[in-house]
């Protein structure tokens, strides 16, 4: 028996490369009928950016500094992930028009990956492989590792 593959998790990044592996998403998704849960995750502020704001800012002014800034990369980052979604469906056409829903998270990208496609009982994550060709052989990038040493989800790597 084959397994059934309702909901597919496509992790973005919004590079440059993205393109391909999104357009494997919705082959995938227009074949098997599933809806796509477009993900990008939010890193969290690094220990400089922290301790700048710990020096100048009361922990009150932080805090609300900080949750305004993510609200605001957040909401930015989804709009420009349905927009790339929208013309993306718009060039494959109406055969090719899988449910998207876009998501975007604060924390460590492989973390959120793993734990938003357990959370949505996906059954497949889609990413892009990030290599460096410059070592004389292909790397995959540490995300993309971490992913698929954590997930119990089959993860499906395009290659950009």
């Amino acid at each position: 028996m084959l397994p059934e593959v309702n909901t597919i998790l496509y992790a973005s990044d919004l590079g440059n490369h993205m393109r391909p592996a999104f357009r494997f998403a919705v082959s995938l998704a227009t074949k098997y009928h599933s809806k796509i849960v477009m993900l990008h995750a939010l890193e969290p502020l690094g220990s400089t950016s922290r301790a700048l704001m710990e020096n100048y800012l009361d922990a009150d002014q932080r805090k609300r500094l900080q949750q305004e800034g993510y609200e605001q990369v957040r909401q930015n980052m989804k709009q420009r992930l349905a927009a790339f979604s929208a013309d993306e469906q718009a060039v494959l056409g109406d055969d090719h028009s899988p449910e998207v829903e876009v998501v975007v998270v604060t924390g460590h990208a492989a973390q959120v990956i793993v734990e938003e496609a357990r959370k949505r009982d996906a059954e497949l994550i889609v990413m892009g492989a990030h290599t460096d060709p410059s070592l004389g052989h292909k790397l995959t990038g540490s995300t993309t590792r971490k992913v698929i040493h954590d997930s119990t989800i089959p993860v499906l790597i395009v290659p950009v």
